[in-house]
């Protein structure tokens, strides 16, 4: 099974990025779920959301404590949420950023992992004409992780969103070309 937590803030769309990864994988015929944690959070505030795939089904519901991948939509979100705490050492740490690694890895608590970087703010404010990075992210999720196929979360994006799903896979797209692995 692999586990995702999704970092990001209210409003900006992790909830629903685990969303779409789980319905892509269901497309693709394995067993996924999706589901935030929510206390008193607002618009702007700190959130997490979480998903799991799994050749079999899942059984656990509960939230997760040792990802094998974390997700974060906002780049502002490691300077004050330890977002690599029980980040697996063999996981992947997907960032936002236009930070360079040695940067980005004294911000991670100097995780010695993989980590996959795009500036997806830049990205979405450039094809969105608005800062909400979450399907952005997904493009480096996809590059990072190849857990979904790039048509299923076409598919998942263009069922939740569309009209507008257009500029949102744009967006993906350009995160596939622009997110450096390292």
């Amino acid at each position: 099974m692999v586990e995702i937590r999704l970092h990001g803030r209210g409003g900006q769309g992790a909830v629903t990025s685990a969303e779409l990864i789980a319905v892509a994988a269901i497309s693709q015929g394995d067993y996924a779920q999706a589901f935030p944690s929510f206390g008193p959070e607002r618009r702007g505030a700190p959130v997490q959301a979480f998903a799991r795939i799994d050749k079999n089904p899942i059984r656990s519901r509960e939230k997760i404590y040792e990802p094998d991948v974390i997700l974060v939509l906002d780049p502002t979100l490691p300077k004050i949420v330890n977002v690599t705490q029980g980040l697996k050492p063999s996981g992947i740490a997907i960032l936002n950023s236009h930070l360079p690694e040695p940067e980005l890895r004294k911000l991670l608590h100097n995780f010695q992992g993989k980590i996959a970087v795009v500036d997806a703010t830049k990205i979405a404010i450039e094809e969105l004409g608005l800062p909400i990075t979450n399907t952005t992210m997904l493009g480096a999720f996809l590059k990072a992780t190849g857990l979904v196929s790039l048509d299923a979360i076409e598919q998942a994006i263009t069922a939740r969103f569309g009209r507008l799903a257009e500029k949102n896979i744009k967006a993906l797209k350009r995160a596939i070309d622009e997110t450096k692995i390292y």
